[in-house]
């Protein structure tokens, strides 16, 4: 293991004689891809922490539902927390189901049980899909760097031999010293899009199997919530 420490030191120092001899278009797409993998971590990194934190809240604020004995007439402060997923279903559900409630009221009408979980499943469907944009938040974003930087460094390949063909054809002559620049840029391009793509295809799949989980536990849950409703009416 120590005889390889040595290697670390050359191989990025490589990089940069490779870099600095690349053409002008074949660094600027580097760069980019560079940038690329900065934000694709910082997204990785912060969707993991986000539904992870979401999670937790959402949980949490389930286990002190079921503690609740009639949740229409819970105290108002358990309809203003609208950071929490599952928080943001009750309160729509219950201020629609009130509104209807209301209305009815306000008209002389008879009340009708069925109309007013009607509108609370609406209003809970309506907040399904609100949430389910919150957690796909800056996926397609992520989908984008996955899909898009092996074509941007191809780009940067194709671009780097074709100046290597260029030099060759200018000077006649085709010496390791006209081709070098071009193939080392397009080399360096192919290896920083894999760079960007790889860690990026893992990190999104793994971030998608977590975002649908959590749809499927804000479904399960949205069901739940109408079923209790429904009891609570009888």
């Amino acid at each position: 293991m120590p005889a390889l420490l040595p290697v670390t030191p050359f191989l990025a120092a490589n990089i940069i004689e490779i870099f600095e001899r690349c053409g002008t278009i074949d660094k600027v797409i580097v760069l980019g891809l560079g940038v690329c993998s900065l934000v694709a971590w910082t997204v990785m990194f912060g969707k993991h922490a986000e539904l992870r934190r979401l999670r937790v809240l959402n949980l949490s604020f389930e286990m002190h539902l079921r503690d609740q004995r009639a949740i229409v007439d819970v105290p108002e402060s358990w309809l203003q927390r609208r950071s929490i997923p599952y928080a943001d279903l009750f309160a729509d559900a219950v201020e629609s189901y009130k509104r209807a409630a209301a209305f009815e009221r306000e008209r002389g009408q008879a009340l009708n049980p069925r109309a007013r979980l009607e509108h609370a499943e609406n209003a809970i469907q309506r907040a399904i899909g609100r949430q389910t944009l919150r957690y796909e938040s800056n996926m397609i974003f992520l989908a984008s760097i996955v899909s898009g930087a092996p074509f941007i460094g191809l780009l940067g390949t194709v671009w780097g031999v074709m100046e290597a063909f260029s030099a060759v054809a200018t000077q006649q002559t085709a010496g390791i010293q006209q081709l070098a620049p071009g193939v080392s840029g397009a080399m360096l391009a192919t290896i920083a899009g894999l760079v960007v793509a790889i860690p990026s295809v893992f990190g999104y799949n793994l971030l998608l199997g977590h975002t649908r989980r959590m749809i499927t536990e804000l479904e399960n849950y949205a069901s739940a919530l109408a079923d209790r409703i429904e009891l609570e009416m009888h």
